[in-house]
């Protein structure tokens, strides 16, 4: 088996693992049952992409693919970091309780 075949089957049974990681955070976003399991199963979803990402651009030699993952790091960091400051806020309803004040 030469080690271009072997760099093939390694990439396929790596998007095969995380596709069911995909889907299994995905039910996990859905169901919850709070918002910090949807927030951090928001995190893992990046996590995930960053994953597929790394090994579509290995799989086909494309090293932007590389760039485009840091990318999606940095955003998903800054939104997971802009999530949980809304929870320590509060969340939604320190929103409600601004809205019901607001009104005369």
């Amino acid at each position: 088996m030469s080690g271009a075949a072997f760099l093939n089957i390694c990439a396929t049974f790596a998007l095969g693992v995380l596709t069911i990681s995909f889907l299994l955070v995905v039910v996990r976003v859905l169901k919850g049952p709070s918002l910090p399991d949807r927030i951090l199963a928001l995190d893992m979803l990046v996590a995930v992409a960053i994953g597929f990402i790394a090994v579509l651009g290995l799989r086909s030699g494309v090293t932007l693919y590389v760039d485009v993952a840091i990318a999606l790091g940095l955003v998903g960091f800054l939104a997971t970091v802009a999530f949980a400051r809304f929870v320590m806020s509060g969340g939604v309803d320190a929103i409600k309780e601004e809205a019901e004040e607001d009104r005369p």
